[in-house]
């Protein structure tokens, strides 16, 4: 079994094998980097009292440990696939919190559940690990939760942040920015260009762990010539007879591009990389067999990453995105309606699983870039009345974010193929005064400013809403 049909086989469950040099995988609903050895490390620690007051002197800590244990249990098919707690623990007292704090050097992330009162001496000492944290606190678990706002927002609390909630989904949330620190930090970016990336590369090695790697294109040329023609032409055939329909392209450009996809796919595994982008409209302007926008569309599908015109920082943002909600991004080049209070978000590259590569595939046609008048791209219809949030990394310490509804997908010969038109949340008078940082931006589907919120937090970058 090649990587291809791997992947076809192992999205959507749980244990496969891939074949060749790639060792045993388990492939997760929210892809991780790499295998098995990259899931999610997490230290799971239940805080509590014996015979505390609240939430009463009768609690039995055992027990209620094995309750939270069972709400585990059922989210470890779903949500938490790729997490792996190597660390599960009730601490009651000051002295086993620093005892277990030793344990949390390797983790991605600490998940405290608080149990009853009397636990903020526990949790000072975990937070010295300085390790990200986050605190779940049920109703009734104790009166702490009135001092935990000023110790989050305090400098001993700049790693902490907090749910308070009856829902026990809410324990797969918090594990998100966990997640996304863990991609970032596990990622390998392969950029086809001839431009020099080391400052950019080095500076984002430092600060998230990412490997940015420059790929020449004499080996994308050898890639592409060791793809059978067939495996080409099967491919091929798949796209054009789920399309509603063929608009300009050949069926020649569509197989290029279909081979394009699976020489690119090939490097992806080659180099055991998560994530491709093409300098397309600048040193790698025709000299490629094809264009690469059917293989991002299918790059995102499968849960890795296809960017658009070497677009380093929309690599960042499309990570983070992954890793918090399993979602891919759709990059834009934005044009504003200001009668409809209302953002135009347009690009010849579209996804079709913007769901996640579990979710339905939207209907789409095969079109050529628009700009060029050449080449293949996926016109998806993305889904009216859907909430989204858009965002961009600027450098390594800036996020810049609104979010909106999708109330539109125009489809008209101007512009980029694929568009939506996006009401803003606020003015979008403001909007484009407030922006800065170029033109592209990531949109992902649904509201994920508070998992945006706590990334941010753990990771010391700033987030500014430019609507503000």
């Amino acid at each position: 079994m090649d990587r291809r049909d791997f992947l076809r086989a192992a999205i959507g469950m749980v244990g496969a094998f891939a074949a060749a040099k790639m060792v045993h995988c388990e492939k997760q609903k929210l892809i991780s980097p790499g295998c098995r050895r990259s899931m999610v490390k997490v230290a799971k620690l239940y805080l509590g009292v014996p015979r505390a007051h609240w939430p009463t002197p009768l609690l039995d800590l055992n027990a209620e440990v094995q309750r939270y244990e069972a709400e585990f249990e059922k989210l470890k098919g779903g949500e938490l696939r790729d997490v792996n707690f190597t660390v599960t623990k009730l601490i009651t007292s000051v002295e086993g919190a620093r005892e277990v704090a030793e344990q949390l050097k390797d983790v991605d992330g600490v998940l405290v559940i608080h149990l009853s009162m009397g636990i903020m001496g526990m949790l000072n000492e975990i937070l010295r690990a300085k390790r990200p944290t986050m605190l779940f606190a049920a109703p009734y678990s104790g009166h702490e939760w009135t001092a935990f706002g000023r110790l989050r927002n305090s400098p001993e609390g700049a790693l902490l942040d907090c749910i308070l909630s009856s829902d026990m989904n809410q324990l797969a949330v918090a594990i998100r920015p966990f997640r996304a620190l863990h991609h970032l930090r596990e990622a390998k970016i392969l950029d086809i260009t001839k431009r020099d990336r080391t400052a950019f590369a080095g500076e984002v090695k430092e600060r998230f762990g990412t490997e940015i790697k420059v790929i020449e294109r004499d080996r994308i040329l050898k890639l592409y010539e060791s793809i059978p023609d067939n495996d080409a032409i099967a491919e091929a055939e798949v796209w054009i007879n789920r399309a509603e329909k063929v608009v300009e392209p050949s069926r020649d450009e569509i197989i290029r591009s279909c081979k394009l996809a699976l020489a690119l796919e090939k490097l992806l595994d080659e180099e055991d990389a998560t994530v491709v982008t093409v300098d397309c409209y600048g040193t790698m302007w025709r000299q490629l067999p094809a264009y690469p926008c059917l293989s991002h569309c299918r790059m995102n599908n499968m849960g890795f990453g296809g960017i658009c015109e070497s677009d380093l920082q929309c690599a960042l943002t499309h990570i983070i995105f992954q890793g918090l909600v399993g979602k891919p991004g759709f990059i834009s080049d934005p044009t504003v309606d200001e009668s409809r209070n209302s953002i135009i978000l347009a690009h010849c590259m579209g996804t079709t699983k913007m769901d996640g590569p579990e979710g339905e595939e939207a209907p789409y046609k095969l079109r050529s870039v628009m700009e060029r008048q050449e080449g293949v791209v996926v016109q998806p219809r993305m889904r009216i009345g859907q909430r989204v949030t858009q965002a961009i990394l600027l450098g390594t310490k800036v996020m810049r974010y609104f979010t909106g509804t999708i109330i539109d997908t125009p489809d008209l010969d101007r512009g980029c193929r694929t568009k939506i038109t996006v009401q803003v949340d606020g003015d979008v008078v403001k909007l484009w005064q407030n922006w800065a940082g170029g033109l592209h931006r990531q949109t992902v589907y649904g509201d994920i400013v508070t998992d945006l919120k706590r990334f941010c937090k753990f990771a010391g970058v700033e987030l500014i809403n430019e609507i503000a």
